[in-house]
This record gives structure tokens, sequence and C-alpha cells, in this order.
């Protein structure tokens, strides 16, 4: 076998790798998580920590979009109720749900979902952008969307989020 018939397999090989891998393909890593039995995904570098069946306490006079206070190893966070901001159904009971340790728009806060499915890192092709049938109060909020285990993702934009939530707060 000549060097360059070695040459062409190993290249073509390569070629074939990187078009099953994806190696080419830049990756983004997302929080996928449930709320009012739909699936949502903030973008990995937005979100700090993952807390599980955390006390929240109650703060008299806060706007329903806020369940109340966390303390997170000595720091005070709000615990933003993001089925209220989204104008969705409330989920019968927060038993059991997790609290996603957020950060973007110029603030921090805890985000209430029901259940946190994955951590995922996913080709950043795979994310289609919003349809236009989008409700009018969530196009702003939408990033993209994705099919992820047959079940199709929303990606929020938390920075708008954050923001937007806090122009309200004032």
């Amino acid at each position: 076998m000549s060097e360059s018939s070695l040459d062409q397999i190993l290249s073509q090989r390569h070629a074939a790798r990187k078009e099953i891998v994806g190696l080419d393909d830049p990756a983004v890593k997302l929080v996928i998580f449930e709320l009012g039995g739909d699936w949502f995904a903030f973008h990995g570098d937005r979100i700090r920590e993952i807390l599980a069946q955390t006390a929240v306490y109650f703060v008299p006079g806060c706007p329903p979009s806020i369940e109340g206070v966390i303390n997170v190893r000595g720091d005070i966070e709000s615990v933003l109720l993001l089925y209220e901001l989204l104008r969705l159904p409330a989920p019968p009971d927060s038993c059991g749900a997790s609290i996603l340790l957020g950060q973007g728009g110029g603030m921090t806060s805890g985000i209430r979902v029901e259940r946190v499915i994955d951590v995922v890192d996913v080709p950043q092709n795979s994310v289609q952008p919003p349809p236009s049938t989008l409700p009018e109060h969530m196009r702003p909020l939408v990033l993209g969307l994705l099919l992820f285990h047959q079940h199709t993702v929303t990606v929020l934009d938390l920075d708008r989020i954050f923001a937007d939530y806090a122009k309200e707060a004032e």
C-alpha cells in the first residue's frame, strides 16, 4: 500500500468520524428542567448551582412572582416562581421541587422548577430559532427550541428574564 493511499484512507476515516461525532459543531451546555408539564432550559453558564429541597422563607409583601428567600451559605437570595413570570398554571405542590441558582441581567436569584431533567452539552446548531407562533409575552424570553428525548425543550433567556423582572420591581 502506498503512502498516498494510506493518507487518503486516513483522511476519509477522519472525515467520517467528524461527521458522526460532530467534532466541528460548537456545543452549548443546557440545564433542562420541567415546569407545568413542559420542558425548558437555561444556558449552563447562567446556572451557578442546583439546590434540592432547600427551605424557602416567606417574606410578607413580596409580589406573587417571588416565593420567598433562601440562605445559600450565608448569602440571602430571592426565589422567583418562573411559572408566574411565564404565565403558566401553578404546579399543585412544590414538594420535591428544585431551585436553580441563576445569574444574569445584573442579578442573582433562585428559580423554582418542578424537576431538573438533565444537564447536557448539545450541538449549538440543534437549537432552532423560536417559531413565530409563540405567545406574544414569551417571544422576547425564548432563545430557541430543541428536541431532546422526544420532548420539545424551550431554551429561555435568563438574562432577559432577570432584566425584565428587575425593571418590574423598580
